[in-house]
């Protein structure tokens, strides 16, 4: 009979931790995303990087400098949210091992577990944060690119009316 109340309470366990489980698997989504957009910044790194050795109009230079400092930024907050989301992926392993040491070892271990998972939480949040502040950086110099091509070609259309 005691056989039959351990599967139970086994069962329970396991469904307590089912929710942690679904947690992990959008984390996981997550810092896909993240190590996608952390590919796609580093390969434009080496295109701008290798442009700007072979420009040679100190403007355009300058424009791809301050292209290349911000994609080291953005680079920098994808770094820092993947790792905030890392540890909060961690965290929420340790949360499903504590469910089920503290069932298994009859040790009530209820204020470690919510603890881990608050800690879990804050951390994602962080991520996310993170996350918003490289998409916006992202979306910020889009912009100021764009405006640059706009204010360099209307340049070089009053350069040649002039002519």
């Amino acid at each position: 009979m005691e056989t039959l109340s351990s599967i139970s309470s086994i069962a329970t366990v396991i469904q307590l931790a089912v929710a942690p489980v679904f947690l992990l698997a959008g984390i996981a989504g997550l810092l896909n995303v993240l190590s996608i957009r952390l590919g796609r910044v580093v390969d434009r790194v080496r295109v701008v990087e290798t442009r700007r050795s072979r420009e040679t109009h100190e403007d355009h230079r300058a424009l791809l400098q301050a292209e290349t400092n911000s994609l080291w930024n953005r680079i920098r907050l994808v770094d820092w949210s993947f790792r905030s989301l890392v540890a909060g992926a961690l965290i929420v392993c340790l949360v499903i091992m504590a469910l089920f040491l503290s069932e298994l070892s009859h040790l009530n271990f209820s204020s470690l577990i919510a603890f881990l998972f608050v800690c879990s939480m804050c951390l994602v949040i962080l991520g996310l944060v993170l996350f918003l502040f490289e998409v916006s950086l992202s979306t910020s110099s889009i912009r100021e690119g764009i405006d640059s091509m706009i204010k360099e070609e209307a340049e070089h259309s009053l350069e040649s009316a002039d002519d």
